[in-house]
């Protein structure tokens, strides 16, 4: 790479040393690039050092499987995805060997009892022995090989690849000392693996999709290369290599955060901000340790100077709802797990001098509870046990703002008041059919109560071959029929950037908030005139108001027109108006439409997917508005209020 070849993007910008033949001499060696102490350091490793209900809850799970075989992956597992589409059994298999590995990580650095270093040794040998670090689901090895099993002469540079490679240098970091002393070679072992399975791959092949070469830039991106970085900073000894490889990463974050809009919004969804954009700024955290006595404050002041960094360090506590609730889009559930990285975007907001960030993530931090979780994966374990920060951060309100509009998404969410979770809050999107894990959804709002969602989105089931595959669609939960939106004479929304939203117009102000679109671009049709629709909260009533107005052409024999809402929680529908008790026991809202005569039922579906289950119980109802009567053109207007 010259660097006239050298995309050119924010980062370089603001840190142009890099990519100039000069990389070498800005990072620091590898035994002082990662941004943690060793466990050769007891003052910060000793027991006394360390947050007793972290490794307590830790050390129950170690001990318990320390005389069990380790968790196998077989390749009756990994041929599955291709056979039959299932990608879970294999994955949880290898998540589970590699969460052992962290937990044997964690206490041989606390204790340093060789019985923990052994356990660590055999962890890691038994990663260095596994045919694939791929996930199944990612693996072209069928396509380019027509194999349903691992081409080990040829891996594939996936997430999961990342994922081991960092892993193991965190703990070559860590424990780098103790296993040169009681099992030598094994760190010899790592190198070669990573080596072949990762470095080589990334730094030969330029064709990977997730490089964004193609323009098409997503959280993949960030994700990969983060974890490279570690696994190159750490593990490669020669200055050239390292420095190359280096660059190279640079250069992709710098597309990755390019692609960002200056608004920092995700369009991926609230749930895959953890695995792109926070990634990429854990990434530079990183490279801001490594290059720290060369460059100063650089990086840290490109943070902070470029724009979509700085507002991405906002969307997590802009789009929250309340509790453990989010906005959610595309593939993101909207109850978040409770063991989100929250000290990774602590250091973030600190970093970037967000107080409310900080806040919204420090709210999370809960006394007697573990700072964080092995499910995060090493890197997020260790910088959350060791950053005195975290573990200083007293837990308070989120910042829970009024209203936030993103303009490159087409997504406003507003509510009653600031810092509360009181009464209703509305949000709505617009955007298009194209977006990254998208949902035909274009319109579609949700609605919530207390801040529990009570009109929805369902989110999204368990992964399968299908879901990223050419029956998407099919899967009811994508469909825009399991949306919010209308069913124009039997049409659902069509996927495609080009099935989108036009004329939004946004309105926030201190009485009312609210998005106006119209819809017709989004329906795969040559009748529609026009399907406006506006969704506003009003501050005076606490209503939220949805009013569809449409013109179609004359078509006597069509299908019928629909207007769908999703709701979560106990439905009751009656001849002229409907009821929600929300779940959680956070109230009931009564819905009422105008004309009253439109014919109202609803559908309940029936959850069997444990993802779905988990966030929403046993069911989801949908209520339809038959408007039919009303066409060739028309209006209804939907009212949401609070019954008190």
């Amino acid at each position: 790479m010259t660097i006239r070849d050298r995309f050119t993007g924010p980062l370089a910008g603001a840190c142009p040393q890099f990519g100039e033949g000069r990389t070498a001499e800005l990072l620091a060696n590898p035994a002082d690039c990662l941004p943690l102490p060793p466990a050769i350091d007891r003052r910060a490793w000793a027991a006394d050092a360390l947050p007793d209900d972290t490794v307590r809850d830790l050390r129950g799970r170690a001990e318990a499987e320390l005389a069990t075989p380790w968790p196998v992956p077989l390749a009756h597992s990994y041929a599955r995805y291709f056979r039959d589409g299932d990608r879970t059994g294999y994955e949880q298999i290898v998540f589970a060997r590699q969460q052992r590995l962290t937990r044997a990580a964690v206490l041989a650095a606390a204790t340093l009892d060789p019985v923990w270093i052994d356990e660590v040794a055999d962890g890691v040998t038994l990663l260095c022995e596994q045919s694939s670090w791929c996930w199944p689901a990612h693996d072209d090895t069928r396509r380019v090989h027509g194999a349903v099993v691992p081409t080990v002469t040829d891996p594939f540079l996936d997430l999961g690849a990342g994922e081991v490679a960092a892993q193991l240098a965190w703990l070559d970091h860590l424990l780098g000392d103790q296993l040169d002393a009681h099992v030598p070679g094994v760190r010899a072992r790592i190198r070669h693996e990573v080596e072949r399975r990762v470095f080589a791959p990334f730094a030969t092949r330029r064709d990977w999709h997730w490089l964004g070469l193609d323009g098409d830039v997503h959280n993949w991106s960030a994700w990969i290369h983060g974890n490279v970085l570690v696994a190159a900073l750490r593990l490669v000894d020669d200055a050239a290599r390292r420095a190359h490889l280096v660059d190279l990463v640079v250069e992709g974050l710098d597309r990755y955060i390019a692609s960002l809009p200056p608004d920092g919004a995700v369009d991926e969804g609230y749930a895959y901000w953890w695995n792109g954009a926070c990634r990429a700024l854990e990434a530079l955290d990183v490279l801001a340790h490594a290059t720290r006595d060369t460059l100063g404050d650089a990086v840290p002041d490109a943070v902070r100077g470029i724009a979509a960094l700085r507002q991405t360090i906002a969307f997590p506590h802009r789009v929250h709802l309340g509790g453990a609730w989010y906005l959610n889009h595309a593939d993101s559930p909207a109850r978040s797990p409770a063991n989100q990285p929250w000290h990774a975007l602590h250091r973030a907001a600190r970093l970037a001098g967000d107080r409310d960030a900080q806040a919204h993530a420090a709210a999370h931090r809960r006394a007697g509870t573990p700072v964080a979780h092995e499910d995060q994966g090493l890197g997020r374990l260790l910088r959350a046990l060791t950053d005195p920060h975290w573990l200083a951060a007293v837990p308070g309100s989120p910042p829970l703002p009024r209203d936030a509009w993103f303009d490159s998404t087409q997504v406003l969410l507003a509510r009653a008041a600031a810092g509360s979770t009181a009464g209703l809050t509305l949000a709505v999107k617009g955007g298009h059919n194209g977006e990254h894990h998208n949902h035909n959804d274009v319109g579609s709002m949700v609605v919530a109560l207390g801040g529990v969602p009570v009109l929805v989105d369902a989110g999204r089931p368990t992964y399968t071959a299908q879901t990223f595959g050419p029956d998407r669609y099919r899967i009811w939960t994508m469909r825009s029929g399991w949306h919010n939106v209308p069913r124009i004479r039997g049409s659902e929304q069509a996927h495609g950037r080009r099935y989108a939203a036009r004329e939004a117009t946004v309105t926030v102000d201190d009485t009312r908030s609210g998005l106006a679109l119209d819809l017709t671009d989004a329906y795969p049709r040559g009748d529609v005139r026009h399907w406006r629709r506006d969704a506003w909260l009003d501050r005076a009533t606490g209503r939220v108001t949805v009013r569809d107005s449409w013109q179609l052409d004359p078509a006597p024999n069509a299908e019928p027109t629909v207007v769908h809402l999703l709701a979560a929680g106990t439905v009751r529908v009656g001849q002229a108006d409907a009821e929600v008790d929300a779940m959680e026991g956070a109230g009931t809202v009564r819905l009422a439409w105008e004309p009253a005569h439109v014919p109202a039922t609803m559908t309940a579906i029936e959850l069997d997917d444990p993802l779905l289950r988990e966030v929403w119980g046993d069911r989801l109802t949908r209520i339809e508005f038959d408007v039919s009567a009303l066409e060739p053109a028309g209006t209804l207007a939907v009212t949401v209020e609070e019954q008190r």
